[in-house]
This record gives structure tokens, sequence and C-alpha cells, in this order.
């Protein structure tokens, strides 16, 4: 279950950002009554969600995968933790603000610590997927 928790959360940070790529390219001064500002409001709570405590769950992952060479999963685990740490800062300080524009939401996009997060999550989900094993050719004398 671990695993599949790991990857929920990716996912719905992964389509967060995709909305919010969206969401910055409407121009909106997020003053507008509009059903885009509250979903924007809707996406950052739910990455706000994937991100809080996003390096327990991968470092549960790895722990019940039993993944080797341990150290260095717990090594990454700090990278993670940390670049999870900054960008829910930053998604709460977005979500904080009374007006969410297009603007603001474009500059979380740009943030460094929401690329690099992205970056993370692509490594550990594709980590993560089970991969199956590929069967050896079979050699007739």
């Amino acid at each position: 279950m671990t695993r599949e928790e790991v990857s929920a959360r990716c996912n719905t940070i992964e389509e967060s950002y995709e909305f919010f790529l969206a969401y910055a390219g409407q121009g909106l001064s997020g003053k507008e009554s509009s059903a885009a500002n509250g979903q924007v409001r809707e996406f950052l709570k739910s990455a706000e969600g994937a991100l809080t405590g996003l390096a327990e769950v991968f470092s549960a992952a790895v722990k019940q995968g039993n993944f080797q060479p341990a150290e260095r999963y717990h090594a990454f685990l700090a990278v993670l933790d940390r670049d999870a740490r900054d960008s829910l800062a930053a998604v709460q300080l977005v979500l904080a603000q009374t007006t969410i524009s297009s603007q603001l939401i474009d500059n979380l996009n740009a943030s460094i610590h929401l690329r690099a997060l992205l970056t993370d999550l692509f490594l550990i989900d594709e980590i993560l997927k089970p991969h199956a094993v590929a069967p050896k050719p079979v050699v007739l004398d």
C-alpha cells in the first residue's frame, strides 16, 4: 500500500502543477468570481495535503520494499524532505492570499523549490514502479 500512496501523492502534485500552468495562462487578476478561482484553491489544498509528510511516506515505502543499498535512499530522503518542505511553504503562502492571480500562480510555478520537487517526484515515481523481469532467452544446443 505504501508504494501506491507515494505514487498517488506524486500524481496529485503533478496534476496540481499542470492545473497551475493552465491557470497561469488565463491572465486572471484573482478578483473574478470564477470557477477557476475556486479550483485553484482546491488544487493548492490538494498539493498541500500531498506534500505534507511526503518524505516520511517515501521512507516507509523504502523500508517496506527493503530497497538496497539503504544508505543511498536515506541520503535522498533528506533531499526530498527539504524540497517538499520548501514547496509546501510556498504553496501555503499562496493559499494565505485573499486573491490568487494568474501571475501569482505563474511565480509559484517558476519557483526553483517546486521545480526541484517535481524532478524528485519523477525520480522516485520511476524507482517505485514495479519492473517486470525480462525472461532470459532460451538457448538450444
